[in-house]
């Protein structure tokens, strides 16, 4: 199978921190002198129409066999938690997943298809944070040339360029996969950091207002602050506000206490939300993972599982009662004092690239939940 989750942290310390709201770490010059590609972008020519056709074109698809990153189960440390079960009769659902940024380079301002390394570490974001997700019938997540980390440190027309390229290839992926599944089968959106980012221009510009809108069982736009003032009403579907809501979006943002996110917030309130206007102080969606709540506070006791790796990073396993959560009145998800993850966590306790990891077993059951709901709901 391919390799473990834990390459994620190996080598790979800033690497999950794509997007305009993880930025000043550094400082902004210093990250655009060594990130920012130096020429100009390139139009790059649009994908062949069939060219999602091809096996090729994906990191996760049925028939990929025990190759499928997506279908990793790790294993658990100590006693097994009550969780649904691919046995137990779920309703069946399929998984459009988009991974977030493997790409650092300034060479260019996509990553090319071909280009071994992002791909690779893509492979690994698919299988820790695409994982959670295996009881699905199938599971889609496209390979697509991603905009480099430095297009999200400006707000120049080649960043927007590149971004723009970026998500004309997840659309593509998109309508290949919508023509590919059953007309009738509930679709389960989900997306980390820049994919989250992808997943929201897909829902304003593909799936609001139109058929598909009722399809989607839930959406997970994690890593990515939505406001719920100036994002959420393009987006077409409400945020989850109680657990096994259906038709909605979950999203939120992990720090450790105590947290510093003043980076984030201050990107945050200077960016323009889906509605053109300044986000500003406007309220962030934070949904609580373990209590599948809008806003909710929930304590470690109720954790299923979190994905942990060990010290040697070879591996990792689901750990029950890891780290508690809750929202606080800025939308920012808390995780108490700082868990032991690894390398990767970023300066002011930034648990971006744990996002999913630390909830990934309550999320294997949020979803079935979230599914089942779906179901029962009048067509």
């Amino acid at each position: 199978m391919a390799r473990k989750f834990l390459y994620v942290i190996a080598g790979l310390i800033v690497l999950a921190i794509a997007g305009a709201f993880a930025l000043a770490i550094w400082g902004k010059e210093l990250q655009k002198m060594a990130f920012v590609p130096g020429d100009g972008f390139v139009e790059q020519e649009r994908l062949a129409d069939n060219a999602y056709r091809s096996t090729d074109m994906w990191i996760s698809r049925p028939g990929i066999g025990l190759d499928d990153p997506a279908r990793w189960q790790p294993a658990t440390r100590g006693e097994a938690r009550d969780v649904p079960t691919a046995d137990e009769n779920n309703p069946e659902f399929v998984v459009f997943f988009v991974h977030p940024t493997s790409f650092l380079e300034r060479t260019s301002w996509n990553a090319a298809l071909e280009d071994a390394q992002s791909a690779r570490i893509a492979e690994v974001y698919v299988r820790g944070m695409a994982s959670p997700f295996n009881q699905a019938s199938e599971i889609w997540a496209p390979r697509y040339r991603q905009a480099t980390f430095g297009a999200f440190l400006t707000d120049s027309p080649d960043s927007e360029a590149a971004i723009d390229t970026a998500y004309e290839d997840v659309a593509q992926a998109f309508a290949f996969f919508v023509d590919s599944i059953g007309p009738d089968m509930p679709i389960v959106l989900a997306g980390h950091s820049q994919g989250a980012l992808h997943l929201m221009s897909l829902l304003q510009r593909r799936i609001a207002g139109t058929a598909l809108e009722d399809r989607i069982a839930a959406a997970y736009l994690v890593g990515w602050p939505i406001s719920v003032a100036h994002d959420l009403p393009a987006l077409g579907l409400p945020a989850c506000a109680t657990a096994g809501q259906a038709n909605c979006i979950a999203s939120w943002s992990s720090y450790a206490e105590p947290a510093d996110p003043s980076a984030l917030i201050e990107t945050y309130s200077e960016s323009r939300g889906l509605d053109g206007e300044l986000r500003g102080d406007s309220g962030i969606v934070c949904t609580n993972p373990i209590s599948g709540t809008a806003n909710g506070t929930a304590p470690a006791s109720a954790n299923l599982g979190s994905l942990v790796p060990d010290t040697d990073l070879t591996d990792g396993e689901l750990v029950p009662r890891y780290v508690p959560a809750r929202c606080d009145d800025r939308g920012l998800l808390l995780i108490g004092p700082p868990p032991e993850m690894g390398a990767a966590v970023l300066p002011g306790n930034n648990y971006h690239v744990y996002d999913v990891p630390l909830f990934w077993r309550n999320l294997q059951r949020d979803v079935a939940q979230r599914v089942g709901s779906w179901t029962k709901q009048p067509r």
